[in-house]
Order: structure tokens, then sequence, then C-alpha cells
């Protein structure tokens, strides 16, 4: 069994092992791989593993051999799973490996907002603090979340992991879901309507997958809906958001500040216009990247393989 490997790299930069995918065929590892080097580097593989080097129509229908491609990922648009499903090739992902990791991250980056910690010790070390008149400074407004509403778009498990996180520190949640789980209600989790969410909302946080649905979810109009001074937090996926209209409200003041994990193109461009909101902070797609979470994402992606070569495969997406 011929195994390839497109973007090594992103999953493994050298702290972790492909010892034990090795054990399934003959490996091949690249740490990246150009679009248009994508079909010659498949070549006669039956495996592919991704996690964002794209696999569209065209280089399926340049590789005749190939029966399955495992996104080492939760998300898998990079993929034509369409045209997979039309040529008997099976697509799985990872769906939970990293729910811990994104919960965490997505509170990290509220409480940067809340508190800008960095930037203050960055003062601190440029002497600012040495140098006050007072015995303390803050050059931020600072934000206490207890009371407040967090409206939770894509209650699957990593948004329940951040409701959760949200609770112990106080917070309302207002979730909206594709399936509600009522039994995952009680005093302070209530499932509702966009709108209703969008309305009442202290800070939105966004966990659902990128659909047709949800595309530009975070729009102009969804924005005037929402409280003046909102809080904004996607580490979802880039295209759920319209980032000039993002960019406006950050700039006008209606959103108070945003974090974004996620862009809409990856690696950000240098026009992207995000970079020219006010109180903005962009990380670069790491929310599910602490080494214990991809030690899972291995482990799992050595258990796809494994049953789809026994022809009992998991996760399949198509």
């Amino acid at each position: 069994m011929k195994i390839v490997v497109l973007d090594g790299y992103t999953l493994n930069p050298g702290d972790l092992s492909w010892d034990r995918i090795m054990e399934l065929g003959v490996v091949t590892v690249y740490d990246r791989t150009p679009e248009e080097l994508t079909a010659e580097r498949i070549g006669d593989a039956e495996i592919v593993l991704t996690n964002k080097s794209p696999v569209t129509r065209e280089t399926m229908e340049k590789c005749s051999n190939l029966k399955f491609i495992s996104v080492l990922a939760t998300g898998y648009n990079i993929v034509d799973t369409a045209a997979a499903k039309e040529r008997g090739i099976v697509v799985s992902n990872i769906p939970t490996y990293g729910t811990s990791s994104v919960g965490q991250f997505t509170i990290a980056l509220l409480l940067e907002i809340c508190h800008h910690i960095g930037e203050h010790s960055i003062s601190v070390k440029n002497g600012d603090w040495t140098n006050s008149k007072d015995w303390c400074y803050w050059n931020y407004p600072l934000m206490e979340l207890d009371g407040k509403t967090m409206g939770i778009i894509g209650y699957g498990k990593i948004g329940q992991k951040t409701g959760q996180i949200a609770q112990a520190m106080g917070m309302k949640i207002l979730a909206n879901a594709s399936h509600p789980n009522p039994e995952l209600e009680n005093e302070n989790v209530k499932y509702t309507d966009l709108d209703t969410l969008m309305e009442n909302s202290d800070v939105i946080v966004l966990h659902c997958p990128l659909t047709t649905k949800t595309q530009g979810i975070i729009n102009k109009d969804n924005i005037n809906k929402m409280k003046d001074g909102v809080i904004i937090i996607n580490d979802s996926r880039g295209p759920l958001i319209v980032e000039e209209d993002l960019r406006d409200a950050l700039n006008s003041g209606k959103v108070a500040a945003a974090a974004c994990d996620v862009v809409s193109t990856e690696p950000i461009r240098s026009d992207n216009p995000l970079l020219q909101a006010r109180n903005m902070i962009i990380t670069p797609h790491i929310a599910w990247a602490p080494i214990e979470a991809r030690k899972r994402l291995m482990e799992y992606t050595y258990g796809n393989i494994e049953k789809f070569v026994e022809g009992n495969p998991i996760n399949v997406v198509n």
C-alpha cells in the first residue's frame, strides 16, 4: 500500500514521528506541496494524507489508483468530496482531536481582549511602570466577564467545551446549532435562533463548519443586529466572516474588539482588510496545534487508515 503525505510539516514539524503510519504501507512524506505538483506527487498511491493541500476533481482524474483520502484535520473543505464519491474514493476526517485545545484557545483570545496582558507586559518591560507616577496603570479598558452572555454559533463538541469554560467564569450561554440537544440546556445554557443570539450576546464565538449556509455569517446586516461594543471571536474557518464588514465595524466602534485565528486566505495576504482594523487580534491558525492535540491527530489518522485497509472505514465524510 502506497501512502503519500502532501503537507506533513504542518502536523509534524519534527517533534512527532511517522513511524506508526509507516507500519501500514510505504510512506512518502512531503513537507509542503504546491497545488500544481499535487497529482504528480500522489502518482499511483492508493492513500493520500492532507491537511490544507487541496485535492481537486482534476487531481483525482489524474490519479486513477487513489482509493482513500485521510484529512489531517476536522474541516475537509479542501477536498472535493462530491468528486471523490463519484470515483469511489473514501474521504475521512478527524472529528474530535482538538476539542480541548481549540476551546482553551478561544478563551485565551477572549481573555487577551479583556485584559491586554501581552501589551501590558511589553509596556512594563519598556520601562513604563518604572517611570510611572502611580502604583499601577492600564493602557486599555479592562473587562470582567462574569454575568455577561456568550453566543456560540455551532454547539458541537468544541462549542460545548468553550461554553463549559465560559460558564466557569460566570457567563451565560446562548447556543445556536443545526441539531440542538435539549439535554445540554440548563439555567446557564439556552438554545436560540440566530437573530436572538446576535441581538443579546456580549461575546459571539464561531465554532460552526464552513458551509453554503454559514459562509459570510458575520456580515454587515448581522453586525447591525448586534449590541454596540460586542466582541467577535473566530477560530473555526476564515470565510465565515465578511472581512471588509468586520473591519468597518471595528473601525467605527460598533464592534469593540475581535480575534481571529483564521482568515479567508491562508497564509494571510498583505491586503487582508482585517490588517487595517482597530482592536483586532490575528493569530496564524494555531488553535489546533498544541503537541497533545497533534499526537491525538496522528494516532486517530493511524486508526482511519487501518480501518480503511480492513474494509471498514470510519469518520467518512462523503
